[in-house]
């Protein structure tokens, strides 16, 4: 009964003009499942995680798949992934970063991919959760990446799909923005320009009425009256991005690994910052697929050659059986 009531606040809130939902903690937008507080201490402030904890609704696995979003997604762009791991029989849990979306975003923070993976760590130990699943989107891959390079002996997977970071963008020739700079970059985001962008990139160039909805929570993040606040989290944690590779450190990757890359994705940091000559050789998932593969250990790619930054949204029919497929061969006696 409640999760009923709540799925149906969920769609009376989708109603409401994105402009009046407009907001930096989104607190006008609906998540598909209740949405939790993680309370802790980091670099000597109190911050609050937001979190997703769903049980599984099929015949339970005892495994617990953790959910990392992107850079420009949140928690709730994870929705058809959750429904699909739940009724498959995983626990699935799914934070909100600090910085992004649902969480805090403190004015003063050093972020690094170690922070948020250490966050991150201290969530499950607080949930009890056990040698998890981690499964990372985008920016987000990259953070798995880098939990696997922490804490791989307490897992008992990693999957990235579409991960920044598989090439190293400075080493290849690409100059580093300073945070001015990509602040000034931030502050020019509008909902039109995340359309173009997300069209572009995350669905080689295609639209279906449903992606909306993520224009809209993204773009009401920097809409909203904290907006100009948002978009310096939004730089610092872009800085992080070209300024941390884990590219370099794939072969010491031991967790069982899968790899899940939409090939017509055009994802490079910087590009638009890099010379013709340069800029014309970044982004060659193809090329890019291989070499990771090549370089993590063990490890096993899955390819969709028509799909983009987001398969998962762009095309669930193709990947979702692929997903539980290539789950149930990575964790295979585990």
């Amino acid at each position: 009964m409640l999760q009923r009531l709540f799925k149906a606040a969920a769609v009376l809130a989708t109603l409401v003009p994105a402009a009046a939902r407009a907001d930096a903690m989104l607190k006008g937008f609906p998540y598909p499942h209740p949405v939790q507080t993680f309370s802790f201490t980091s670099q000597q402030q109190d911050l609050s995680m937001a979190y997703m904890d769903i049980a599984p609704a099929g015949p339970a696995k005892n495994r617990t798949v953790v959910l990392l979003h992107g850079k420009n997604f949140c928690g709730a762009t994870w929705e058809a992934v959750i429904d699909l791991l739940s009724k498959a029989g995983y626990r699935v849990v799914v934070p909100d970063q600090i910085g992004f979306c649902k969480s805090s975003k403190p004015e003063a923070y050093q972020y690094s991919f170690h922070q948020l993976a250490a966050n991150t760590k201290a969530l499950l130990a607080k949930l009890g959760v056990e040698k998890p699943i981690i499964f990372g989107h985008s920016m987000g891959g990259m953070l798995a990446l880098r939990y696997a390079l922490m804490y791989g002996p307490e897992m008992s997977g990693l999957v990235v799909l579409n991960p920044l970071g598989l090439e190293d963008w400075k080493a290849k020739g690409v100059p580093m923005a300073t945070l001015d700079q990509l602040f000034d970059r931030e502050l020019k985001v509008t909902a039109e320009s995340v359309k173009r962008y997300e069209q572009n990139t995350y669905y080689s160039g295609q639209w279906k009425p449903e992606y909306d909805k993520w224009v809209d929570m993204l773009a009401g993040m920097y809409a909203g009256p904290d907006g100009r606040s948002f978009a310096w989290t939004q730089a610092r944690t872009a800085d992080i991005i070209q300024s941390q590779p884990v590219v370099h450190e794939f072969p010491n990757i031991k967790v069982p690994t899968l790899i899940i890359l939409g090939l017509k994705d055009n994802t490079a940091n910087g590009r638009e910052r890099a010379t013709p000559e340069i800029a014309a050789k970044l982004g060659n998932y193809p090329e890019l697929a291989k070499e990771t593969a090549a370089r993590i250990p063990g490890s096993k790619l899955i390819t969709f050659a028509e799909l983009a930054h987001s398969p998962h949204i762009q095309d669930p029919a193709q990947f979702n059986p692929a997903l539980l497929k290539g789950l149930e061969e990575i964790t295979a006696g585990k």
